[in-house]
């Protein structure tokens, strides 16, 4: 329910921009097309302008009342972008299954499973792909290939070039930058986290993700973002592939976690780049730890 909240909410705010006063939304299929979601997506998306007062909606007449206003948009914090969401629903799936190599996805139910068109999930697998992790195959179907030790150690000799290019600029940001607040509410998050560390201990993993993602972004380089989408895919969801001792190294990575964020506050780039390189240690040997027997 939460992914599908995340892919409606999303495409709620990409339907707002779609609207201009005393013109005319066009049928739901097509919605669904322009938008990538799917049919029940855009009947919620259309209830609720309605609710709103932004259409009137009666059968296949969509009258646009008017232009939508700030207030009508979902926040930012709580609209992933599809390609996060479509993401992340990936992963879990494979989580789910074990993750074994030689396992099949289908992207027509992984489509279905999220609530959007199959184009766009497609689109992420095509991507994903070329780190020659999954195989496309006949018939909408694509088969997992493995994530091997030799991987991981490439993976993480370019991750950790990267996040240290990242923190660089982290130090240099200035003071009114919206990043710090963020971060702020970043650290807010691990506290709340580490409180009930007992019982929602599988829940690091998206915070990991997230966090190791706002530090990316501050680099400010396209390449670096853009290849940020499979370093999340297998170090921020690798806690979970085994399963002995996750809480422990969890717990361990949200204490690393809280004095990095410490770090970054001082602003001070040797406190940064020690917590960063401490971090990244300690991930990288987390990280060959859990890969699965069959993996190797």
């Amino acid at each position: 329910m939460a992914k599908q909240n995340n892919v409606y909410k999303e495409a709620y705010n990409r339907c707002l921009g779609l609207l201009a006063a005393g013109a005319s939304l066009p049928s739901e299929p097509e919605l669904g097309a322009a938008l990538e979601v799917s049919r029940t997506t855009v009947r919620s998306i259309l209830a609720r302008m309605e609710e709103c007062g932004l259409i009137e909606w009666n059968k296949r007449s969509k009258l646009v009342l008017r232009a939508p206003e700030p207030a009508d948009f979902f926040p930012e914090d709580e609209t992933d972008s599809l390609s996060q969401i479509i993401e992340r629903s990936f992963m879990r799936r494979l989580l789910a299954e074990g993750a074994q190599a030689g396992m099949q996805i289908n992207e027509l139910e992984l489509a279905r499973e999220i609530g959007v068109g199959t184009t766009s999930v497609r689109e992420f697998l095509i991507r994903f792909s070329r780190f020659g992790l999954i195989e496309k195959r006949r018939n909408s179907h694509w088969v997992l290939k493995g994530f091997t030790r030799a991987f991981a150690l490439e993976l993480t000799e370019i991750r950790e070039m990267f996040e240290l290019r990242s923190v660089a600029a982290f130090a240099a940001l200035d003071a009114d930058n919206p990043v710090w607040a963020e971060l702020d509410a970043m650290e807010v998050e691990h506290r709340a986290l580490l409180a009930e560390i007992s019982t929602r201990y599988p829940e690091f993993s998206e915070l990991d993700e997230r966090f190791h993602r706002l530090v990316h972004s501050v680099s400010r380089n396209r390449f670096i973002v853009d290849f940020y989408d499979v370093i999340a895919m297998i170090f921020h969801y690798h806690y979970q592939w085994n399963k002995a001792g996750q809480r422990a190294r969890n717990e361990a990575a949200l204490h690393e976690h809280l004095d990095y964020i410490a770090a970054l506050k001082s602003r001070r780039p040797e406190a940064i780049e020690q917590a960063c390189r401490r971090h990244l240690k300690s991930a990288r040997e987390t990280l060959l730890a859990s890969i699965p027997e069959s993996w190797q």
